[in-house]
């Protein structure tokens, strides 16, 4: 009886300490140190390190640059907002998760890296196709099965993809993304390009066994890979201190640099991916941990409340806010009228609304496409005496 007591006081101790360090979180970035024109010098929160030196805190940026920012955060959040009323209206079916909270880890990578990296992502994939030069009509269309979906209408949710900007897609496979990953990071090694590739996972997935195989691989070979972990601090339901040990996960790589980051800036995270960049390509492998959060459940189906409170979602949403933090940067330093940003708002808002009637009117795709994209026609071979267009019959 008394050890079953001590160990549960002892999960309600670190579940305290794992609130208090998460409600403790510092909100915006400190201080603006000089505001020169139409350009800001930020000190951006410190960066944790491990087995190399930090990149310095003090950001610069344009008004046109934190314009830019707000934009793409916005637009972000309000197609992940709509996605959500649509899947209440039964318009959008199957896995669906969303990545509002988290947008500054994704908009900060797209303006350090270049389309030529590589990418590779869970199944919180939406903003990532759009970052990497998707459209809102693609995603939408995809979450709604349509034709014009980034995936013809096939993928869903989780399976996002774009090649031609080098993105290999979401994932649903929790953590099989990592080792993909670290092949492309080869590709662009064997190919000598200057490349990096981007490896991106959860604090959930951080434990499966293939993540730290990669971390091996990439060392030992000195890849140019960029192990992101985004640590939104709840996995399927399970808070990250119910699930590891040491939830210091940019450490994890051990003989491997990380480094920890506040993944609620666009500016810190910016200044990470470009130090993590130049350290991959000339070094080898490192590892970013972003600190985020998701406002959502894990998926539509997880309300998100049972594992953490209300009160909780609030904090972070007040002190922490990605765009609500580039909205005070604009306006506290006199960049901008408050009437611009209503409307760059305005026209983001009939952006989506577009997009979603389009996705409405676009056609499903037709019967024959379930079994197209798997077998190359005309191959002229056969398997077990059937060729890739033999059409199985079924009689009762």
């Amino acid at each position: 009886m008394l050890a079953a007591f001590s160990a549960v006081a002892a999960g309600a101790s670190r579940r305290t300490l794992a609130a208090t360090a998460l409600g403790a979180q510092r909100g915006f970035a400190a201080a603006v140190k000089e505001a020169d024109g139409d350009t800001i010098t930020v000190e951006v929160n410190p960066f944790k390190a491990h087995r190399i030196d930090p990149p310095a805190t003090t950001v610069t940026a344009t008004k046109d640059e934190l314009l830019q920012y707000f934009k793409e955060l916005y637009r972000l959040r309000r197609m992940e907002i709509s996605a959500d009323m649509l899947y209440k209206a039964k318009q959008i079916r199957g896995f669906c998760h969303l990545y509002d909270g988290q947008e500054a880890v994704i908009v900060g990578m797209e303006a350090a890296l270049q389309k030529t990296d590589s990418v590779i992502t869970s199944y919180r994939n939406h903003a990532t196709h759009v970052m990497r030069g998707g459209t809102v009509v693609e995603v939408i269309s995809e979450l709604m099965g349509k034709v014009t979906g980034a995936s013809k209408g096939k993928g869903g949710s989780m399976h996002m993809y774009r090649r031609e900007a080098n993105f290999f897609g979401g994932q649903g496979i929790v953590g099989a993304q990592v080792p993909l990953g670290a092949g492309l990071a080869l590709a662009h090694q064997y190919k000598g390009d200057g490349g990096v590739a981007v490896a991106m996972y959860g604090d959930g997935a951080a434990n499966q066994g293939q993540i730290s195989e990669s971390f091996n691989m990439a060392a030992l070979w000195d890849l140019p890979c960029i192990f992101v972990c985004e640590n939104n601090h709840y996995g399927m339901g399970t808070a990250e201190w119910r699930s590891a040990k040491s939830p210091a996960y940019y450490t994890r790589g051990d003989y491997m640099p990380g480094l920890k980051v506040d993944g609620m800036d666009v500016l810190a995270v910016k200044a990470a991916f470009a130090f993590a960049k130049a350290h991959a390509v000339a070094e080898g492998p490192i590892i970013l941990e972003m600190d985020t959060y998701r406002y959502h459940g894990h998926s539509m189906s997880d309300p998100g409340s049972t594992y953490r409170t209300r009160d909780e979602i609030s904090s972070i949403r007040q002190q922490r806010d990605p765009i609500e933090h580039i909205r005070k940067l604009l306006l506290d330093n006199g960049l901008v009228e408050p009437s611009v940003i209503k409307g760059i708002e305005k026209e983001v808002k009939k952006e989506i609304d577009g997009a979603i009637e389009a996705a409405k009117a676009a056609a499903v795709p037709a019967p024959e496409e379930l079994w197209a994209s798997i077998y190359k026609d005309n191959l002229g071979m056969s398997l077990r005496g059937l060729d890739s267009t033999h059409m199985h019959t079924y009689s009762s």
